[in-house]
C-alpha cells in the first residue's frame, strides 16, 4: 500500500520538493489529466474553494490514484493543537485514532487489492496527515501543533494567513511580516521533524519555495491554469504580442 502513495514516497526519499496541483473543478477526467502531468506527485482536491462536493470527491480520489498520483483532501482553517489531535484521531485507526473499520471501498482502490487484515495493518503508516497553517491562532500555537504525534506535514496557506495576520497579499506582493511568518512555519516544522508545504500561485513563485527548502510545493490550479492558457492563446491568435498574461503571485 505504501508503494502506491507517490507523495509519501517522494517525501520519504527527500530528493527535493514534492510538486502537485490543486483541483477545484468536479471532474474525474480533469483529475486524471492533472495527475498524469510530468513531475506531479499529488493532486489536492479543494472542496472549500471549488465546486467539488462529497460525491465528486469520491469520484476524483480514485481517478487521481489510478493515474499514478496521490489524492489529498483539504481540511482548512486549523486553529489549535487540540484540533490537530482531533484530525489525527479521525484519520487513523486505533490505537492512533478512532476511525471506524469495515468499509470495503477504501481497500478496493488498490491494485492488487489488500486483504482486510493487510489494509488494517498498513493503513496508519501509509496515510499522511497534513494540517493547514493559515490563521493567526495557528501561528500562535505553531510549536504545539508541530509537536502533535501523527501530524506529518504543516502546510502554509499564504493568502488566508496574510489576511488573518493583517498583511494580505495585494497585487502579488508578500509583505515582510507575512514572509517572516511563512518562513517561521518552515523553520518550526523542520525543527520538530515534520515536513512543510506551501501554496504558490505560479511556477515562478513555486521555484522560489523549492529553492527555500519547502518539502511540498503547489504549482498551480486547474481553473487558473486553464484561464491563463485560454487568454494567452486568444491574444496570440489576435496578434497581441506585447506579452502573455502571467499570474501575479
Amino acid at each position: 500500500m505504501a508503494s502506491g502513495n507517490t507523495f509519501k514516497m517522494a517525501l520519504d526519499k527527500g530528493a527535493g520538493s514534492s510538486l502537485g496541483y490543486w483541483q477545484l473543478t468536479p471532474s474525474a477526467n480533469i483529475s486524471r489529466m492533472l495527475a498524469r502531468a510530468s513531475g506531479c506527485d499529488w493532486i489536492l482536491l479543494d472542496c472549500e474553494h471549488g465546486d467539488i462536493d462529497d460525491r465528486g470527491m469520491r469520484e476524483c480520489v480514485p481517478a487521481v490514484a489510478s493515474a499514478g498520483a496521490s489524492p489529498i483532501i483539504l481540511v482548512p482553517l486549523l486553529q489549535t493543537a487540540q484540533e490537530a489531535r482531533e484530525i489525527v484521531k479521525a484519520a487513523k485507526f486505533p490505537p492512533m485514532g478512532i476511525r471506524g473499520f469495515g468499509s470495503p471501498y477504501a481497500m478496493d482502490r488498490f491494485s492488487p487489492i489488500p486483504t482486510w487484515d493487510e489494509y488494517l495493518q498498513q493503513a496508519n503508516d501509509s496515510l499522511l496527515t497534513l494540517v493547514q497553517i493559515e490563521t493567526q491562532s495557528a501561528l500562535d500555537n505553531l510549536e504545539e501543533i508541530a509537536a502533535v504525534e501523527g501530524i506529518d506535514l504543516l502546510f502554509v496557506g499564504p493568502f488566508d494567513l496574510g489576511n488573518s495576520i493583517g498583511h494580505p497579499i495585494i497585487n502579488g506582493e508578500i509583505k515582510p511580516e507575512l514572509r517572516a511568518a511563512i518562513y517561521r512555519v518552515l523553520e518550526v516544522s523542520h525543527k520538530a521533524g515534520k515536513k512543510c508545504g506551501i501554496y504558490s500561485g505560479s511556477g515562478q513563485r513555486a521555484k522560489e519555495y523549492i529553492e527555500a527548502g519547502f518539502d511540498m510545493v503547489h504549482v498551480g490550479s486547474d481553473h487558473t491554469i486553464l484561464e491563463i492558457a485560454m487568454i494567452n492563446e486568444m491574444r496570440t491568435a489576435q496578434g497581441k504580442v506585447e506579452g502573455d498574461r502571467r499570474l501575479s503571485y
